[in-house]
């Protein structure tokens, strides 16, 4: 349960989940980054996971991300999970399907809160479980013309 505070704005807001989606577009920081605006949030924490050029020893060349069609689902069940834990503001989340190739954005995600240290928990709490719950599947070819599959993010 998300702690009580004396002002209203500290509380969690009515509709705080602003935005939960899959996108096969390139992803925009300024969308998600206006979507938790608030003015009741004095701290903001934003997460940005972007392809890079290597994995376990190996060059990335690039990679593509598929997902379950309950993916979605998912990421919004996860989004009330960390409303219900902190004071959220608003929360918002996006993930990128398709083919990405090195520096491209994966996913951003973005949560609102009365202060710093609440925001950057519920966002850190928020990507981790993304990462690790939904089902979001990367597909990695590698520079020596290798390639694996890796679970959830």
């Amino acid at each position: 349960m998300a702690p009580t505070f004396d002002h209203p704005g500290e509380q969690a807001a009515q509709e705080p989940i602003k935005l939960i989606a899959i996108r096969d577009s390139a992803l925009s920081l300024d969308e998600v980054f206006r979507a938790v605006g608030d003015d009741a949030a004095g701290g903001t924490a934003l997460f940005v996971g972007t392809v890079r050029n290597h994995d376990g020893g190996a060059d990335v060349d690039e990679l593509g991300y598929s997902c379950h069609p309950s993916a979605e689902a998912e990421m919004r069940r996860i989004a009330e999970k960390v409303v219900a834990e902190y004071p959220v503001r608003a929360l918002a989340a996006v993930h990128r399907v398709g083919d990405l190739r090195v520096g491209d954005l994966a996913v951003v995600v973005a949560v609102s809160c009365p202060h710093r240290g609440e925001a950057f928990e519920a966002c850190r709490k928020l990507i981790d479980d993304l990462k690790h719950e939904v089902p979001i599947w990367k597909h990695q070819r590698f520079s020596d013309g290798t390639e694996e599959w890796v679970g959830a993010c």
